[in-house]
């Protein structure tokens, strides 16, 4: 599992311009995206894999279409259960606290192609520890039963 791509913006609902390093700062989420403050969405996930996936042959999407901060490879988000946690590279604690969201209004990628996966795909966090990501770093889920085990047996 690792981070594909990390996008920010200055505005809500517009879609994310894609950076090759980001600040997550402890339950406010990444530093100058619009979408941070002191609420439980701090953080959007989503898989590069569905991403690709949505696209199609004359509508190619790109990393940040999906207003999403982090894109990642190897994990389906929307199976990961609330509650659960996750480090981002070496310092970086997070945990999932929303599965989906409501879409109030239509967004551009959906205008464009006819849906959005973001509400059922995406996953939202809140930041637990903060620290810098990169491009090409780790995910490691923490703090589960399986994951002792594969590390101590």
């Amino acid at each position: 599992m690792k981070i594909v791509s990390i996008a920010i913006s200055k505005k809500r609902g517009t879609t994310k311009k894609c950076v090759d390093t980001a600040l997550l700062i402890e339950n406010f989420g990444i530093k100058e995206d619009a979408h941070a403050g002191d609420w439980h969405r701090q953080l959007s996930l989503l898989a590069a894999e569905r991403i690709e996936e949505a696209g199609t042959k004359d509508f190619k999407l790109n990393y940040g279409d999906f207003a999403e901060n982090i894109a990642t490879t190897g994990i389906d988000w929307k199976t990961q259960p609330i509650g659960r946690k996750f480090r981002l590279g070496r310092d970086s604690l997070v945990e999932i606290t929303q599965i989906g969201k409501e879409c109030h209004k239509k967004c551009a990628i959906y205008a464009r192609s006819g849906d959005c996966i973001m509400p059922r795909e995406g996953v939202f966090a809140k930041i637990l520890k903060g620290g810098t990501i990169t491009v090409g770093d780790k995910i490691e889920r923490v703090g589960d039963k399986m994951d002792r085990i594969g590390r101590n047996g």
